[in-house]
């Protein structure tokens, strides 16, 4: 972990604006018409509506998206009672948290009030702004009162977070980490050290989840929590042991098989993780320094399962991978509280995550080849994109089901897809074009089929129905590559083209090319050579039918690439031209970028075709095209270079083809801006129309453009590139392609065989 700074830190929260979020409007405000919608009078409607029916709110108002991280600051992470304003920057972290993470609104709200009665009413006052509340870094034994309190008197869910978060968390820890070692929850010895207001939630969980109450043994800054002491307050009475045996924590650790840790640094040492059962499960949660360290408790024995609180280290308990999700169930079905069964249902949700396959994406951010469940990884990571769905949908369900929400939700698939929306992580588009390459299955040939990216896309493809994946490469190779990454390639074909098994094969297809290209100079002898080559193999397959499509790019470089399609495949009739397209998918909408890989500084006919290729692949995905021919000028305002070829193809293209919606050369920001562009130039096509693809004229324009729009908008998905203009269904990926990237053009792939075989 890169050691941050007090002036980095500064700096980060003082910089370009101060703070980490914002308030950001959803609905149109540019006209006058708008900003009467808004306010007045337009805004007289809805409230009018929400006074007839309270719960008309949700309906038309943020309050079912929006939450209130509410704190007095008297228990601020590892810095005590600071005061209300200065947890802030806690506040709005937690925040910015909410949003990435699940797509919840938040204010924050700091309180300057310690007295529990008082705080209580502040919070019930301003309860009918929220769909949720968030309590934070509230100390105990106060914290325990205004959470009881708020939850009896609101009709909205109320969670302190540094209670049930911690809880949740280690909980699913601790069910896989005893998984891992074998051993029965019902049979485990636990030391918690630690009485606060996680310590205490945490054992009650583990109780619930079929720990023994007996078998839990609590420490406090004074020693162990038994009945023999006096002045205990309720909470700590609870978990009293009878026990008059044992009073420090060297003592109580003896022989336990659960050590864990919400106390504070470097008090559990290395002879007493020795003292443990075999197979110790150690939690060591206190923050910013942990109770032993990573480093000191492997030391100290092999058997050791370990989480601490620190990404840099595996099994890392963070409560962001449980409250986002939990909030976002409860808010989608308008849940009046969160309730014991939706904390259980999230428990077991985040536990049975970490036993499936790993995203690539998550590999990719911790540095790692292939996670899998085990010592090293028994709970999901932070950034795993599936907890959005497993936790929420899990949430969602207990709370239907224990009788708490207030709206029901009887298509999951759907809701599925509204929470990936939410999150700019998918989009109708995405979602149509996987449901189509389902429908029919397509026999897709993955050229690389020994790199792990491309195996481990061919692999989820056919998991998820997409294809069915044919691999080309060493088939002993592929195999190793296979058991080192943990994919199963159980009824995926494995062709070895330079086998001996596949000489009649090579030199059926080098017959077909030589015959093909024979007026080309083409010899059996050159064709048959060629055969050796996955990319001519592979395409051979496809045009002979052997497969339907075929996937290529991440050793090969483009120039080679097309050079053999063009060889094996040919162009599409009434065409001279072959090209890419790149699909931008973003909250804002779904667009389409050409040519981007292809042509460096296409001439008059070429950009004509790329035109008539992005139109025609723009109808492939089922929307109308809205053509703009992209320039630095608009309409004439200057002339000669770019700017008069992309006019003149404009005119061409108007005399052609006038019913399509298309026009230029126009500047992109005009172009974009309906508005703007309608006022300025009334005579345009594109007049009341929202423009959804790009022409450029030349590759360095296009290619710049959509890798900036990449790089600046990590919300903006990015599908291709999608090949336009060859006869049959030959796909092409970049070399950084993420395994998420290549998935997305092998359906795109799988659909164009589908179209391909309907011609």
């Amino acid at each position: 972990m890169a050691k941050i700074t007090k002036e980095d830190a500064l700096n980060y929260h003082a910089g370009r604006r101060p703070g980490k979020i914002e308030v950001v409007p959803t609905k149109p405000y540019f006209t006058q018409t708008d900003l009467s919608l808004a306010y007045s009078p337009g805004v007289a409607e809805p409230c009018l509506e929400i006074h007839s029916d309270p719960q008309n709110a949700y309906k038309y108002t943020d309050k079912g998206n929006l939450v209130a991280v509410i704190s007095n600051g008297t228990a601020v992470l590892g810095l005590g009672n600071i005061g209300a304003v200065a947890g802030k920057p806690v506040m709005e972290g937690k925040g910015l948290l909410f949003k990435i993470y699940a797509g919840i609104d938040v204010f924050d709200i700091e309180v300057d009030e310690e007295n529990p009665e008082k705080f209580i009413e502040a919070v019930k006052a301003i309860a009918p702004t929220f769909g949720g509340i968030n309590l934070e870094d509230i100390k105990a034994p106060e914290c325990f009162e205004i959470e009881r309190r708020l939850k009896e008197e609101l009709d909205i869910p109320v969670m302190h977070d540094d209670q049930h978060g911690t809880a949740i968390i280690s909980a699913a820890g601790l069910l896989n980490a005893l998984e891992v070692n074998g051993k029965n929850i019902s049979d485990v010895k636990v030391v918690v050290n630690g009485a606060g207001a996680a310590a205490i939630s945490c054992t009650k969980l583990y109780i619930a989840l079929g720990v023994k109450k007996e078998n839990v043994v609590m420490l406090d800054s004074r020693g162990v929590i038994s009945t023999e002491r006096t002045n205990l307050t309720p909470e700590k009475l609870e978990f009293a042991t009878n026990r008059t045996d044992i009073h420090t924590l060297k003592e109580a650790i003896d022989g336990a098989d659960v050590f864990l840790g919400l106390s504070k640094g470097n008090v559990l040492s290395k002879d007493m993780v020795r003292s443990m059962a075999k197979d110790p499960i150690v939690f060591a949660l206190a923050n910013p320094e942990p109770e032993i360290t990573y480093e000191d408790a492997m030391d100290s024995r092999p058997d050791v399962l370990m989480s601490t609180g620190r990404s840099d280290y595996p099994n890392q308990i963070n409560n962001v991978i449980g409250f986002p999700y939990i909030f976002r169930g409860a808010l989608d079905v308008a849940a009046t509280a969160i309730n014991e069964e939706m904390k259980l249902a999230a428990v077991r949700a985040i536990a049975n995550l970490a036993k499936q396959p790993v995203p690539e994406v998550v590999n990719k951010v911790y540095k790692v080849g292939n996670l899998s469940f085990g010592r090293d990884y028994f709970i999901p990571k932070p950034v795993d994109p599936r907890l959005l769905i497993e936790v929420s949908i899990a949430v969602a369900k207990a709370a239907i089901e224990s009788g708490v929400a207030r709206k029901t939700i009887t298509d999951w698939e759907a809701y599925k897809e509204q929470l990936l929306e939410f999150m700019g992580r998918s989009s109708k588009l995405t979602q149509q074009i996987y449901d189509m390459a389902r429908t029919e299955t397509q026999r897709v040939v993955f050229a690389e089929g020994a790199h792990p990216s491309m195996m481990k896309a061919a692999v989820q493809a056919k998991e998820e129905g997409i294809c069915q994946p044919i691999l080309l490469g060493n088939d002993e190779i592929i195999a190793k590559v296979a058991a080192e990454n943990g994919l199963n390639l159980e009824g995926i074909e494995v062709v070895n083209l330079r086998h001996p098994s596949e000489r009649e094969r090579r030199e059926r297809y080098a017959a077909i090319l030589a015959a093909k290209r024979a007026r080309e100079g083409y010899t059996f002898e050159e064709a048959n050579d060629k055969m050796f080559e996955r990319n001519y193999f592979g395409m051979m397959m496809v045009e002979n039918g052997d497969a339907d499509a075929f996937v290529t790019g991440l050793y090969t470089k483009y120039s080679n690439t097309i050079k053999v399609a063009k060889e094996v495949i040919g162009m599409q009739e009434g065409f001279s031209t072959f090209a890419t397209m790149h699909i931008l998918n973003s909250k804002r909408g779904t667009y389409f970028v050409a040519d981007t890989l292809i042509n460096r500084a296409p001439d008059l006919e070429t950009i004509i075709d790329i035109a008539r290729l992005a139109e025609k692949s723009v109808r492939f995905f089922n929307r109308e095209p809205v053509i703009a021919m992209a320039s630095y000028s608009n309409f004439g305002s200057d002339k000669g270079g770019t700017a008069e070829r992309v006019k003149n193809a404009v005119a061409y293209l108007h005399e052609k083809y006038p019913d399509w919606a298309i026009d230029g050369e126009i500047q992109v920001n005009v172009a974009m801006n309906s508005e703007l562009r309608d006022k300025k130039y009334p005579f345009t096509r594109l007049k009341g129309k929202e423009v959804n693809t790009l022409v450029f004229p030349n590759l360095n324009s296009a290619s710049s453009s959509y890798k900036m729009l990449q790089a600046l908008s990590p919300d903006v998905e990015i599908i291709g590139p999608i090949q336009m203009g060859l006869n049959k269904p030959i796909h092409f990926i970049d070399f950084e392609s993420s395994v998420q990237e290549i998935l997305n053009v092998t359906a795109v792939a799988a659909i164009d065989a589908m179209v391909n075989k309907r011609k």
